[in-house]
C-alpha cells in the first residue's frame, strides 16, 4: 500500500524548530508527523485522528519516537481543546492537512472511491451520518445544494433529479452505482472522471470538513487570545477551493492591526490588534515532480501563518 504525504518537504521546512512541542491535527498514516519527528530531534507531537483505523496504523509505523509523540483519537477540529493549558504554552508548531489519505481512498470497503460496493465516505466510523444516508434520504432540494455549493457542479439541479429519481427506483448501496450514474450522464472534462466533484461534495457534507475547519481556526484564535501558542506557526493544508477561501480570509483577518469599520472616521481600537503576519502571500503548492508522483495532490494548497509573541 502506497502512502504519500503532500507538500511533505514544504512542511518540513515550515515546521523547522530547535524545541518545544507540534500539533499534528490529522495524524493519518503519520507521514508528516514522521519527517517532523526525524528532522526535529528535541521536538515533542501531540497527534490527532478521528479515523481509528489510521491511529493504529500510524502508532506501529511510530513505534519507534512512541517516547516523543502522543497520541489519541479526535476530530482536527477539537486537537486543542484536548490539551492541557501548560501543554498549549509548549506549542510552536500546528499542522493540519484537510483532507483524504491515500490509505482511506485506496480502501475500497471505505466507499471513498468510484468503484467502493460500499457508499460510506465517514473519516469516523462511529459516527451515524454516512454518504448512503445522504444520497438516499436527503431532499432533493438540499442534494442539489450541496453539489452546488462544496462540489461548485453547474449542473447541480441535473445531477440531485436524477439520484433521486434513481433511488425511487431502487435505494443505492455502492459507490459504484453512484459513480456509473454520473458517469452515464455526464462527460469526462480534461480526463477527470465526471464524479469527482460529486463524490467531494459527499465527503464534505458527511465529514462535516468545512464546519470542522472553522472550529479548528477559532480554536486556535482562542487559544492565542487566552495567552499561548505564541511564536507558533500555522501551517494548513487543504484541498477545496471552499477550504482555501476559508483559510485565507481567516489569516488576513488575523492579520489586521485595525478592526475598525470601514466606514470609521478614524481608529477607536488601537490598531494593535494583529495576531501576527501571513508567510505565505500566496498558497504553496506540490511540484509537477510531486503530482507526477501523486496525482492526488494536483489540488493541494499550503498556507502558513505566524502567531505573534503577544496581542
Amino acid at each position: 500500500m502506497k502512502h504519500f504525504s503532500v507538500l511533505k518537504n514544504e512542511v518540513l521546512d515550515a515546521l523547522h524548530l530547535e524545541s518545544g512541542a507540534i500539533i499534528d491535527c490529522t495524524l493519518g498514516y503519520g507521514g508528516h508527523s514522521l519527517g517532523l519527528l526525524e528532522q526535529n530531534p528535541n521536538v515533542y507531537i501531540y497527534a490527532f485522528d478521528r479515523d481509528e483505523n489510521a491511529l493504529s496504523l500510524a502508532k506501529e509505523r511510530l513505534q519507534v519516537y512512541a517516547s516523543r509523540i502522543h497520541i489519541k483519537h479526535s476530530a482536527f477540529s477539537h486537537a486543542l481543546d484536548v490539551l492541557r493549558e501548560s501543554d498549549l504554552a509548549e506549542v510552536r508548531g500546528i499542522l493540519a492537512d484537510i483532507g483524504v489519505s491515500s490509505m482511506q481512498f485506496d480502501d475500497k470497503d471505505r466507499g471513498f472511491s468510484f468503484a467502493s460496493p460500499n457508499l460510506d465516505m465517514r473519516m469516523d466510523s462511529t459516527q451515524n451520518l454516512n454518504a448512503a444516508k445522504v444520497i438516499n434520504t436527503y431532499p432533493t432540494v438540499r442534494l442539489e445544494e450541496i453539489f452546488r455549493i462544496y462540489g461548485e457542479i453547474r449542473q447541480s439541479k441535473k445531477l440531485a433529479g436524477l439520484i433521486v429519481a434513481q433511488r425511487e427506483k431502487k435505494p443505492f448501496e455502492s459507490a459504484l452505482e453512484l459513480s456509473s450514474l454520473i458517469e452515464k450522464h455526464f462527460p469526462r472534462m480534461g480526463g477527470i472522471h465526471p464524479a469527482t466533484l460529486a463524490f467531494q461534495a459527499l465527503r464534505i457534507e458527511v465529514n462535516g470538513e468545512l464546519e470542522q475547519l472553522q472550529t479548528l481556526l477559532q480554536s486556535i484564535e482562542s487559544a492565542f487570545m487566552k495567552g499561548v501558542l505564541h511564536n507558533c506557526k500555522v501551517a494548513i493544508i487543504s484541498f477545496h477551493s471552499l477550504e482555501d477561501r476559508i483559510i485565507k480570509q481567516t489569516f488576513k483577518q488575523w492579520a489586521k492591526s485595525c478592526k475598525c469599520e470601514e466606514s470609521a472616521l478614524k481608529c477607536e481600537c488601537g490598531n494593535n490588534n494583529a495576531l501576527g503576519s501571513i508567510i505565505t502571500k500566496k498558497p504553496i503548492l506540490p511540484s509537477q515532480d510531486e503530482i507526477a508522483q501523486n496525482k492526488r495532490s494536483r489540488s493541494a494548497k499550503l498556507r502558513i501563518f505566524q502567531l505573534g509573541a503577544k496581542v
